[in-house]
């Protein structure tokens, strides 16, 4: 059976999803909400100004464990693994040969394993990558038991602190373990918003509880994938699969921030990942090696400019493709992310967008587009 034809899988919270009038979509091999009945723009308010609840369940969780595990790790990225403290999370990259992004992905040195979390439409062939690479020197333990809440917005950590004591412990990028009605939790606090919030891996057994509970507290409403890929965007964060790819480096996506000094060129553990001299030349700009770069985009006119359109600079040559675009709600304004030319990246640039054979102003933009909010103590 192809996977075009396979059925469907249900997230642990499929039925509470129905019961509260969501429409589903396929996702990631998953039925999923995309939103409710109160509608994206009002999810995405909510989210910004009080807390909204996701199941991210389709993504992959998985341990690594083992005394090798962290430099068994540390070679397939280019993200430093090694001297990770305890509790503390990082963002990392798997590449390829060739410097390409496999998939982006999230982890936590939990003193007694790495815990990792994966793309949900990547995480058959991550964890296959992973095994065939370094299970021979670490243990690689799927967890496809547990499910995934994501609590987000300013009053996320008001109504979690409810349910769970000493939750306002955690800052930005650390995770801890908590129990809730005997159940294990482990919780970090991140996101995929640009908000502070918390993602709060749980028993199968106990997700349709907690998300109720959670669901009960006054500042909570639910939110679907709709208004999860606006708040993204805004926030200048990555979607695998349109802003990232395999045919993507991370110093073409602008994740240079993720690569820790001690990977880099005379760093004391420089290279030794799949693409390194790529991404090593990219670097440095050595021969002109980087050709191009994402960035954001703003419309100077009120028209969203969606992914695939194709961008032009004042003299009408192709220069680029926007990879993400919609109307901002928390701004009011279309933007857009994707690439261009290195020579068209700088701030302030002006292009044309062809949007159904008319040229859109665009302007290159910082990003994010709206500042991120994340609870650093």
């Amino acid at each position: 059976m192809s996977a075009a034809t396979a059925p469907l899988l249900k997230t642990p919270l499929h039925g509470l999803h129905l019961e509260l009038g969501a429409r589903m979509v396929p996702f990631a091999g998953y039925s999923m909400p995309v939103q409710y009945p109160a509608g994206l723009m009002a999810e995405h308010h909510h989210t910004r100004s009080a807390a909204g609840l996701f199941d991210v369940s389709h993504m992959g969780q998985l341990r690594l464990v083992g005394p090798d595990a962290a430099a068994a790790f540390e070679t397939l990225m280019p993200v430093d693994v090694i001297d990770l403290p305890v509790g503390k999370q990082r963002y990392g990259l798997l590449l390829n040969g060739e410097g390409g992004i496999i998939d982006d992905l999230m982890f936590v040195n939990r003193g007694s394993d790495l815990f990792v979390i994966v793309n949900g439409a990547c995480k058959a062939g991550d964890i296959a990558h992973i095994q065939a690479r370094i299970g021979a020197r670490c243990e690689v333990i799927p967890m496809p038991e547990r499910a995934l809440l994501a609590l987000q917005g300013p009053q996320a950590a008001q109504a979690l602190s409810r349910l769970l004591t000493h939750i306002e412990k955690l800052v930005f990028m650390t995770g801890g373990h908590f129990t809730w009605e005997g159940a294990d939790l482990f919780i970090t606090r991140s996101g995929y918003t640009g908000e502070d919030g918390f993602e709060i891996s749980v028993p199968d057994s106990h997700a349709e509880g907690l998300a109720r509970t959670l669901l009960a507290q006054p500042e909570v409403q639910p939110v679907g994938l709709g208004a999860r890929n606006s708040l993204r965007l805004e926030a200048g964060l990555c979607l695998y699969g349109n802003d990232i790819d395999t045919g993507t480096t991370p110093v073409e996506a602008g994740l240079t921030w993720a690569l820790q000094k001690v990977r880099r060129a005379g760093g004391a553990r420089e290279g030794g990942y799949p693409g390194a001299a790529k991404v090593m030349a990219q670097l440095q700009d050595a021969a002109g090696a980087l050709t191009r770069k994402r960035v954001g985009l703003v419309a100077l006119e009120r028209i969203p400019v969606r992914e695939h359109t194709e961008l032009q600079d004042a003299a009408g040559r192709r220069v680029g493709e926007v990879t993400s675009g919609l109307l901002g709600p928390s701004i009011d304004r279309p933007v857009a992310m994707g690439y261009v030319d290195a020579a068209q990246a700088a701030p302030g640039t002006r292009l044309n967008a062809l949007v159904r054979g008319k040229p859109v102003p665009m302007e290159v933009s910082p990003m994010p587009f709206v500042p991120n909010r994340y609870y650093r103590g």
